[in-house]
């Protein structure tokens, strides 16, 4: 499947494929694609950003995403534009939208270690307009009440977890982070099987697992709800093989500053710490849900009325 096979469209009225807990378990997501509009009338041109759109893209289970793409749609919004959200099942796909101009943003990508490779392919036509949040890292997780306390504790023990690893998405940099340099580094490539499918999946083994009070060792990454959520605890990495810390971007096709430079400018200005993105991303996946992420966007703009830079409004 080529990288435009993997955006289908199906109408969306301002609602995301991924929920909270519950819904986010319980149905797995076909690759898809989806509109929500809001502001302005779209296509328009208009005086200033009344009628301009604006089109979103992520990966609708990689949370980080969905919420500060909300919260974008939000403030957007205000500033005159018509939001757009178009969900990209893998990231691969995302990166190659974003490049070819088929999407304006992707709202919270990893480009400086977990997605390198798909910036390395197509940075040249990637406009990087800020770092949100400047400490997101990637992990290998188990149960707090398993008796392994690092990824090197694991080799030997295969048995422990029915010889599997539980990944998310093939395509994931978390993905290749795992299977080429974790699992080489500590000599688990030969007893372990990466098991790789999609987040929803991973997410329902942990769920199942946890409730069972069975051992589990998962793909992971922080900032990320299901930290707090499920009873686990990040793995050591003695060996540095699951990277540094990195920070999460707001990046744009090529032109986006001049094409929405009010647009632009607020977005450079926002930064947010672990409270506050922890606060955001619990509010839109568990508080509220599927359906209900504008108005998870409203309480928590609410809650931090005078942490984002002021809108202009058209």
């Amino acid at each position: 499947m080529n990288d435009r096979q993997n955006l289908r469209s199906r109408p969306l009225t301002r609602r995301s494929a991924l929920v909270g807990v519950a819904g986010a378990l319980g149905l797995g997501l076909a690759a898809c694609s989806g509109n929500a509009t809001t502001g302005g009338d779209s296509g328009g041109s208009g005086s200033g950003s009344e009628g301009k759109s604006i089109t979103l893209g992520y990966v609708p289970s990689w949370t980080d995403g969905l919420s500060t793409a909300y919260l974008l749609d939000n403030r957007l919004s205000k500033m005159g534009y018509s939001v757009e959200h178009q969900e990209i099942e893998q990231p691969a796909a995302l990166y190659a939208a974003l490049a070819k101009g088929d999407i304006d943003m992707y709202p919270s990508a990893w480009p400086e270690i977990t997605h390198k490779k798909y910036m390395d392919k197509y940075g040249k036509d990637i406009e990087d307009l800020d770092t949100y949040y400047g400490d997101a890292v990637l992990t290998m997780a188990v149960p707090t009440y398993t008796k392994i306390e690092s990824i090197s504790d694991l080799k030997g023990k295969a048995d422990m977890f029915d010889g599997k690893i539980i990944g998310i998405e093939p395509g994931a940099g978390l993905t290749g982070v795992v299977k080429d340099g974790a699992m080489p580094a500590y000599g688990l490539d030969k007893e372990y099987e990466l098991v790789t499918s999609s987040t929803q999946a991973m997410l329902s083994e942990l769920k199942k697992a946890t409730e069972a009070k069975k051992d589990i060792v998962v793909t992971l990454w922080r900032p990320f709800w299901a930290n707090s959520t499920f009873p686990v605890k990040d793995l050591k990495d003695p060996e540095g093989a699951m990277g540094k810390s990195e920070g999460l971007h707001f990046l744009a096709r090529k032109g986006f500053g001049d094409d929405f430079a009010d647009a632009a400018k607020f977005i450079g200005g926002i930064k947010l710490d672990d409270e506050q993105y922890n606060s955001l991303e619990d509010l839109v996946v568990n508080e509220y849900g599927k359906g209900k992420e504008p108005e998870a966007i409203e309480k928590w703009l609410k809650d931090n009325p005078d942490l984002l830079p002021e809108v202009e409004k058209a």
